[in-house]
């Protein structure tokens, strides 16, 4: 979740590989791709710069289908299998982007809305336990079964909310796990983004579930922040997911990912954010910024950008730190193929 003013009141994996191998099928229908180019409808022409042409090395497309849901969310679809990470897809109102903050707005979920969208899951990768990354994924895994991987934090939540705790695996980061089917996830120990303050919201950790299940947003503290590194299938593309624009430079290092999930920072309170990251990362081949929108408006909508966010300056930093790489501003309703190029 951002961090502002508003907040303060209340050996197989990073692999450059070309993929192999018959287009997938997905678990569910996807929406249909849009025309929209790279960039999506809903930034400016500077937020876009013209692609580069795609190194032999890079991703073949099709072989793999991504989809943004927003925030920090992606739907990955590989043979017929379905991944998903923070699925935040209700996006009740808070206040957050009207200047009125309320820290008790009551959880909800939207079960017809999140049935359209995330088909039949069998993973489910949680950041961190936020609403605005958190609130959807009881009931996703209550009603599809699928494993839900997060901290010890997103555990207890969990088990609190109802969810057969043998259907939770409990990560630090460090772990790779083989889910089979070449699917593979690298666990990498993260951090949450910081305000002006060098702080965040609703920070502390969980040891054992709450007494009764949460109710508000308020009840959702970070607890430890994770990111992943998903490789799709048994030929790539191995992309890097991130819920929170701060990392551990130490854990990062060396992932190689061929595409880099990135989360705009709302300041500069992580010092050379974007340089840091891309140079750990060994500059992946494309770059998409993420967790830039107004995650309050629908998903039926263009995305609209949080005003706190530079979403241009992020961009330009990555052109700067990282000329060779493509720039993708993801749309909702699109549907990119493993090199984030949209299909048709």
């Amino acid at each position: 979740m951002r961090d502002n003013e508003n907040l303060r009141r209340s050996p197989l994996l990073g692999r450059r590989t070309v993929l192999r191998g018959a287009a997938l099928g997905t678990a569910a229908p996807l929406l249909p791709a849009t025309a929209a180019t790279a960039a999506g409808s809903a930034v400016t022409p500077s937020a876009a710069p013209t692609p580069v042409s795609r190194p032999a090395s890079a991703p073949a497309p099709g072989a793999a289908s991504f989809r943004w849901f927003g925030t920090s969310g992606w739907r990955i679809d590989v043979d017929g299998r379905t991944v998903l990470f923070d699925p935040y897809l209700t996006r009740f109102r808070t206040g957050l982007f009207d200047g009125a903050f309320d820290a008790g707005t009551e959880l909800r979920t939207d079960p017809g809305l999140v049935r359209e969208h995330v088909g039949h899951p069998e993973l489910v990768l949680v950041s961190h336990a936020h609403w605005d990354h958190l609130a959807d994924v009881p009931h996703i895994a209550r009603t599809t079964g699928a494993r839900v991987v997060g901290t010890e934090t997103t555990y207890h939540l969990l088990v609190a909310f109802g969810v057969d705790p043998g259907q939770i695996s409990v990560v630090k980061g460090g772990e790779v796990l083989d889910f089979g089917g070449g699917v593979t996830v690298e666990v990498v120990a993260g951090l949450h983004s910081r305000n002006k303050k060098y702080s965040y919201f609703a920070p502390g950790t969980l040891h054992a579930p709450p007494a009764t299940p949460p109710r508000t947003i308020s009840d959702l503290p970070e607890g430890d922040t994770l990111a992943f590194l998903v490789t799709a299938g048994s030929g790539g593309p191995s992309a890097f997911l991130m819920g929170a624009s701060d990392f551990c430079e130490r854990a990062t290092r060396g992932l190689r990912p061929d595409l880099a999930m990135v989360a705009v920072p709302a300041g500069a309170a992580t010092h050379d954010y974007v340089p840091r990251l891309l140079r750990a990362l060994d500059r992946p081949d494309v770059v998409v910024p993420v967790h830039w929108d107004n995650f309050e408006e629908p998903l039926t909508a263009p995305p609209r950008r949080d005003p706190s966010m530079d979403l241009d300056g992020f961009v330009e930093q990555v052109r700067r730190s990282s000329p060779a790489a493509r720039i993708v501003v993801p749309d909702y309703r699109t549907v990119y193929g493993g090199d984030m190029r949209p299909l048709d």
